[in-house]
């Protein structure tokens, strides 16, 4: 199934078009998306049977078989949600690329999905404002599943586990490269930054427990800048392979941390999570969470991941970008430092 073959691209287009497409040319362009998806841009100009000539655009993501850690059957969620009726679920507001065709390779373990092509403003160039509105979007569609429950989500097998978050961060503190290293001497990362990821270490079961109080919302888990698109508006989201059942508030984490704009960091933490829960609480009454544990889920889920990220930065012979790399991790950390310092001010300030 690998490649564009040319009927199956009249037979989309015809569909997309709303009229009988005879033949078409074919410009391919890759794109961003997901872990190891094959996303394309394809255009030209497609023929229609009574002669017209029309200029379009298509987005074909293809993706072969792998297994995530602790969620083997990820590779294939996106092909599986597009066959279900979720995006029945979607608005005008807030809602994924519209799929015009999806094919499923079993012999391959390759799935092909053709989607809209949407245009936007994503990744480090939303604004304060596209954030807060993506925040409570998101918070408002999650509500809405959480007080709706409609049946079809919950029969849906090939979902990740709430676990998914907890599992990802013992994996990282079970890998001794990583926390050895904050522990050592040898360590280049700020001492009271090692002090912080430590500390969340010694915390973690009690973490957990308040974490575990939350409600199980069905979670994006990729929700990051780049599969953000803001259009007019509107929030488009992209890249649903990672999706499954988490905790409120796990996605405004990855908004917030997850190679994010760092000058703004502790700006828009204070700005998404009260939008998140406005949202949210549109459609379900949540008036008795008085602690969203953002803040901490924003260590289990990127603490390790950003010493990782900064023990790899770089290579030997590139001394400035591996400084440059190592700083921008630094920096994020620093900022998720001084986000737990302004939260402790302000609750000061409180009393």
């Amino acid at each position: 199934m690998s490649g564009i073959k040319a009927e199956t691209l009249t037979q989309v287009l015809s569909q997309m078009l709303g009229t009988e497409i005879i033949c078409a040319d074919i410009q391919t362009k890759p794109l961003h998306g997901g872990t190891v998806g094959n996303v394309q841009l394809v255009t030209g100009i497609a023929k229609t049977k009574d002669g017209r000539e029309i200029t379009y655009d298509i987005v074909v993501k293809t993706q072969r078989k792998w297994e995530r850690y602790r969620d083997p059957d990820s590779w294939r969620r996106e092909y599986d949600f597009y066959k279900s009726n979720f995006g029945a679920l979607f608005s005008e507001s807030f809602r994924w690329p519209e799929c015009y065709h999806v094919e499923m390779n079993e012999e391959e373990d390759e799935t092909q999905i053709w989607m809209e092509y949407t245009d936007g403003i994503s990744g480090l160039d939303l604004t304060g404002d596209m954030y807060e509105r993506a925040a409570e979007e998101l918070g408002r569609f999650q509500g809405k599943l959480y007080a709706e429950q409609p049946a079809f989500l919950q029969n849906m097998s090939n979902l990740s586990r709430a676990e998914y978050m907890k599992d990802i961060y013992l994996h990282y503190r079970s890998w001794n490269r990583v926390y050895d290293y904050i522990r050592s001497d040898d360590c280049g990362i700020p001492k009271h930054l090692c002090k912080m990821l430590i500390d969340i270490d010694e915390s973690a079961d009690e973490i957990f427990s308040r974490i575990e109080k939350l409600p199980i919302v069905l979670c994006h888990r990729d929700f990051w800048v780049t599969n953000i698109i803001d259009s007019d508006g509107n929030i488009i989201l992209i890249d649903w392979d990672t999706t499954g059942w988490g905790y409120l508030g796990e996605d405004m984490a990855s908004l917030i941390a997850d190679e994010a704009d760092i000058e703004h960091m502790v700006e828009y933490y204070h700005r998404c999570i009260p939008a998140y829960y406005k949202g949210f609480s549109e459609q379900a009454d949540i008036s008795h969470i008085t602690d969203n544990c953002v803040y901490e889920m924003i260590l289990l889920l990127f603490g390790y991941r950003l010493v990782e990220w900064y023990m790899n930065a770089g290579s030997g012979d590139k001394l400035q970008e591996t400084d440059n790399e190592r700083t921008l991790h630094i920096r994020t950390l620093q900022k998720i430092f001084e986000i737990k310092k302004e939260q402790y001010s302000r609750n000061k300030e409180g009393e």
